[in-house]
């Protein structure tokens, strides 16, 4: 059975979202990029969070070429969700309901959020029933 990664820190996010973003990469690319002109030390905090991150199956390490390259093993959507059911749990008894109600009312959403969430909303509504014609 696959384990459900642990939760991550603000700077282990910071971490996947340039994975994400940027794809695949190295420590040092990594490191110009969360710290521009960043000398060993930041090596050293970028190296020990990716151990970290891959210690909670959240990256994964490619040891084929001389300097290691990392990727993301959780896609962002999967965190997404992940955390917003924990949040639901904590908050709502496990609703996501008040969440998303609250989410809408105090951001808004724009035309196209709007129809992504309808065509969302009525794919779940037919989801195992035949659309009419």
């Amino acid at each position: 059975m696959a384990r459900t990664p642990q939760d991550v820190t603000d700077t282990e996010l910071a971490l996947l979202q340039v994975l994400w973003d940027n794809g695949p990469a190295t420590i040092r690319q990594l490191t110009d990029v969360l710290y521009p002109g960043g000398g060993a030390a930041q090596y050293a905090t970028v190296q020990k969070l990716l151990e970290r991150l891959e210690g909670k199956g959240c990256i994964r390490r490619q040891r084929t070429s001389p300097a290691h390259v990392f990727t993301a093993a959780i896609a962002r959507e999967d965190l997404i969700g992940r955390r917003l059911r924990d949040m639901a749990e904590k908050l709502c008894g496990g609703s996501l309901t008040p969440l998303l109600t609250h989410l809408v009312r105090t951001k808004g959403l724009t035309n196209r959020e709007r129809q992504e969430l309808r065509a969302l909303i009525d794919g779940l509504d037919f989801k195992g029933k035949k659309k009419p014609q």
